[in-house]
């Protein structure tokens, strides 16, 4: 058991939340699913993400998730930022600004390739301000339009 694990408030859809996002990562599963009583709704679930734990409650509609609080998904190319980004903004999913989108139970995701830490970390400024200037102007990020604007800085 590690010593923090994500925990997340939903009205009611705690399993399918769950559900979804086991179908949607490698290497997760199905922990747990508490039930308030014998044949009752669905209380509380445990589950992972390639590895990590994560714990949902069903507790209604006091409270709804925002993007001060988000999943940073490391990717390592742009098969796996798009097949990542269109299974999380599909269904009423939205997408944002700078790889960030929304799910469709509104919890906020990066999807961020590799390669954009490494073209921002150029040590030239000149190509580093280039490729984040690129960034800026996306939703999803387009690794070859990110090397475009660091080669043609």
């Amino acid at each position: 058991m590690k010593k923090i694990t994500p925990f997340l408030w939903f009205d009611t859809q705690a399993e399918d939340a769950m559900n979804f996002y086991v179908s949607i990562f490698k290497n997760s599963k199905v922990r747990s699913v508490q039930r308030a009583g014998p044949d009752g709704p669905v209380f509380s679930v445990t589950f992972e993400l390639d590895g990590q734990e994560f714990f949902g409650l069903n507790a209604g509609p006091q409270f709804k998730f925002n993007e001060s609080v988000s999943f940073f998904v490391n990717c390592e190319n742009q098969k796996e930022v798009d097949e990542y980004w269109n299974k999380l903004t599909a269904d009423g999913g939205e997408e944002s600004r700078c790889g960030w989108l929304k799910d469709k139970y509104g919890l906020s995701w990066q999807i961020i390739p590799k390669q954009l830490g490494e073209l921002m970390g150029d040590p030239d400024p000149v190509k580093s301000q280039c490729v984040m200037q690129a960034m800026l102007q996306m939703n999803k990020i387009i690794v070859a339009d990110l090397k475009r604007a660091h080669e043609g800085s």
